[in-house]
Parts: structure tokens; C-alpha cells; sequence
């Protein structure tokens, strides 16, 4: 048998979190941890103390227009992503979402869970009626706008001075995608849980 044939074929799943079961708030917070110190650290430029990770995740779920969205990989809780609805003062927007707060951890890059993610989020997106799913990345993400390209999203703008990092400005890019009524959804619909 080749090494090919005996490598282990992790399994990824996604699912939308209504709450958390067992270690995966733990999980989250090591996993958001390892990704804020690898540089993709949704707004913290290092881990901030593991009550004030802890609370912030809890506060995610209980906000009403957050839908939270767990990867997994192999049965650990690998990385996030969240759908951010219109707050309901926003009657013109009321057909935009926003992909927000998407990562992996480092460990859990390579086996497709960051795509899968994008892919959940898009989906709910649809589901729920939205037109247009709009979102924002630091241009140093090159993973995340490789996938954000192959999904079809259209960057619409850049801002020079997105970020400061450590007294030095980043770039970020702004995209958006239209969702049309009645298009075929990408990839399979996360498992509900």
C-alpha cells in the first residue's frame, strides 16, 4: 500500500451553533487563539485573556442578527465564521448580509474546512433571503481571497490604510456577492445543530 493510501482523510463539518455543546467553546477559543498569534486575528493583535475570549463568544450567540458558524476537523472545533444580518433599522440594507469574524487555525489549514465555511455562510445567506453578502479582509489573508476569488465574490474597492498593525498600515479589500433567487447553492448546506 502507498503512503498515499494509508494518509489519514480528515473529516471537516460545519455547522451553525445555537449554542455550545460540550468543549467547543474551548475548542473556539484555542483555535481563535492560534489564528490571532498566526496574524488573522478578526480585529485583536494578540490573545486577549482567555474570560475575555470566552465572553465574547457567548455574547456572539446571543446577539440576534449573528448567526455563528463552527468548522470542524476531525471532530475539534477548527475555526469560524459568522453571518451578520441587517439590524432591523436598516431598512435599506435589508437584503445585505456581511461574512465576518472567518478563520482556521493554522493546524487545521490544507483540507478544505476554511471553503466549507464561506460556503455555510453563503448558503444561509440564501436561505434567508438576503440578495447581496458583502465582507472585508486584510490584504496579507492570501488563503481567504484566494477562496473568496474561486466563489465568485467581486472586489469592489481597496483602503490603503485598512489596519494598523505595530505602527504599520495594511491593506484590506472590500467585496461583495450578489445572490440571486433561484441559484443553485454552493457546495453542500451545513448540518444544522
Amino acid at each position: 500500500m502507498s503512503a498515499s493510501q494509508t494518509r489519514h482523510k480528515p473529516t471537516l463539518s460545519v455547522e451553525r451553533a445555537d449554542a455550545f455543546r460540550g468543549a467547543q467553546l474551548h475548542e473556539l477559543c484555542e483555535a481563535a487563539e492560534e489564528a490571532i498569534v498566526d496574524g488573522g486575528g478578526f480585529g485583536w493583535l494578540s490573545p486577549p485573556p482567555r474570560a475575555t475570549m470566552e465572553a465574547y463568544w457567548k455574547g456572539v450567540l446571543l446577539v440576534p442578527e449573528r448567526e455563528l458558524f463552527l468548522g470542524s476537523l476531525d471532530g475539534t472545533v477548527a475555526g469560524s465564521a459568522q453571518l451578520l444580518h441587517p439590524s432591523p433599522n436598516q431598512e435599506a440594507q435589508r437584503h445585505c448580509g456581511t461574512l465576518t469574524t472567518f478563520f482556521v487555525a493554522p493546524w487545521a489549514r490544507g483540507h478544505g474546512l476554511a471553503l466549507r465555511l464561506v460556503q455555510a455562510v453563503e448558503a444561509a445567506a440564501r436561505r434567508a433571503g438576503l440578495q447581496v453578502l458583502n465582507l472585508d479582509v486584510r490584504d496579507t489573508q492570501a488563503r481567504a481571497i484566494e477562496i473568496y476569488d474561486q466563489l465568485g465574490f467581486t472586489c469592489w474597492g481597496v483602503h490603503p490604510r485598512y489596519v494598523s498593525v505595530d505602527g504599520q498600515w495594511f491593506t484590506g479589500r472590500y467585496y461583495y456577492k450578489d445572490l440571486e433567487p433561484g441559484e443553485a447553492e454552493a457546495g453542500p448546506a451545513p448540518s444544522e445543530g
